[in-house]
């Protein structure tokens, strides 16, 4: 990060000196006779004081203004008319005049002064003079080095001033960028903390935007990882059981007489079965994490009504009652969709009691689709409800068979459909589990 900090400093700093620097120097290297016209003190305003002395107090004061200019400033003054006749003497010499003459017919001898000419018109008279000056060229030197301290020494102001920004801009580049690759660093090593980028994310820029977004993907990870090892330890202990009853069937078999060990066969195919049905619930939630292409429209009206004949299909004692709101539509996965459907059915079939329907409703409820199965069971505990549709949890007073995946996998279709799994007891009694997808995500 030096090195990008030093580059953007560097960049920022010398564009900043080359534009002030060249922008002074351009100035002054085309405008030479405006510059020294405009910032020499004995010349600054010299016309317009010059002729109000000569119109109010006539030729000799115009004379000694000038002879006082020469004697300070070491420059001599020529005032001309319409006529190109002299109005005063001034203060150029003739043979000067002779000198410059014979110099301006050959043009490689240059002069040894500066010429320079201001025209000025008075508004008293309407009279127009010619102002000739000739600044001698060591004089002129010397003027420029005292001139140009002040452009210089504001030029350096300005560079300290500006570097100072140029400090600060790149600071606000390159810290975000170091609190970022720090962050990136921490999420590698599986420390990464959510508070870490707290402050940046609280600025209104695009590096505010960047650590919100960074924030949330890494709280994301974080929490798959984090349910990728609890959903490690939580498949070896559930496995472990099964095999450990395995174990114990096939030393008894292998011990047993032919008679009692075909007794033992029933028992080895159920433990068998245990285990297979175990594998492919872990198996079908870990491909909900899977790449399963783009969202297709759902016909829901058509998916509910499957649900229904299969589920009254394997349970003769129970009915479902399926009630869907005209117009209700989704866009997403319909196997995906019709497993997690399955999985609530199959978990209110266990609690709910023959004789009345389990409700299948598909219905907008506050901008958002709700897909709902309502059973008359006994409902959970209002302390169990939040731990609901974690791997392999189950509630303490549950003695159903299963092993805590069907709500698991549920809960991770509806996210995956861009909502959630609510849990919670019907008012009137029994349990309602609602895959709830926000308008935003349906087709």
């Amino acid at each position: 990060m030096r090195s990008l900090f030093w580059r953007i400093l560097a960049s920022f700093w010398l564009a900043i000196a080359l534009v002030a620097g060249l922008s002074i120097l351009l100035g002054h290297m085309l405008n030479q006779d405006a510059w020294i016209l405009s910032r020499h003190p004995g010349l600054h305003k010299l016309p317009e004081k010059w002729t109000q002395l000569y119109e109010e107090k006539g030729q000799d004061a115009a004379q000694d203004f000038l002879q006082d200019l020469k004697r300070k400033y070491h420059f001599d003054v020529q005032v001309l008319n319409d006529s190109g006749e002299a109005v005063v003497p001034g203060t150029f010499p003739m043979r000067a005049a002779a000198f410059e003459a014979r110099q301006q017919k050959d043009d490689q001898r240059p002069l040894p002064w500066r010429r320079l000419t201001a025209e000025y018109t008075s508004e008293k008279s309407g009279e127009t003079y010619l102002l000739i000056y000739r600044i001698p060229h060591p004089e002129l030197d010397a003027w420029h080095r005292q001139s140009l301290m002040w452009p210089l020494s504001a030029l350096g102001i300005a560079l300290v001033v500006l570097t100072l920004f140029s400090l600060l801009v790149t600071f606000s580049i390159t810290r975000p960028l170091s609190r970022l690759r720090g962050a990136v660093h921490d999420l590698g090593q599986t420390t990464y903390q959510q508070n870490s980028l707290a402050q940046l994310a609280n600025r209104r820029d695009e590096f505010g935007v960047l650590a919100h977004d960074f924030n949330r993907m890494g709280a994301r990870l974080q929490s798959l990882i984090t349910s990728q090892r609890q959903l490690l330890r939580d498949v070896s202990h559930e496995l472990r059981s099964p095999l450990a009853r395995l174990r114990i069937a096939l030393a008894l078999a292998e011990r047993a007489e032919p008679a009692e060990r075909e007794k033992l066969w029933p028992r080895l195919t159920r433990e068998c079965d245990r285990l297979e049905e175990l594998i492919s619930e872990i198996l079908a939630l870990a491909r909900l994490d899977a790449d399963m292409g783009s969202a297709a429209p759902v016909d829901l009206p058509g998916l509910l009504e499957h649900l229904k004949a299969e589920t009254e299909l394997s349970s003769t004692e129970q009915t479902v009652a399926v009630h869907t709101e005209p117009g209700v539509s989704l866009s997403g996965w319909p196997n995906v969709l019709e497993r997690a459907l399955d999985n609530l059915l199959r978990n209110a079939l266990r609690f709910n009691p023959a004789g009345r329907p389990i409700e299948l409703t598909a219905s907008m409820i506050d901008d958002a689709l709700h897909i709902s199965v309502r059973d008359h069971g006994p409902g959970v505990s209002a302390e169990n409800l939040a731990q609901l549709g974690e791997p392999f949890y189950r509630a303490p007073n549950q003695t159903a068979p299963g092993y805590g995946l069907g709500l698991a996998i549920a809960k991770r279709a509806a996210e995956k459909h861009g909502g959630n799994l609510v849990f919670e007891n019907h008012p009137q009694g029994g349990f309602v589990a609602s895959i709830v997808v926000p308008n935003e995500t349906k087709a």
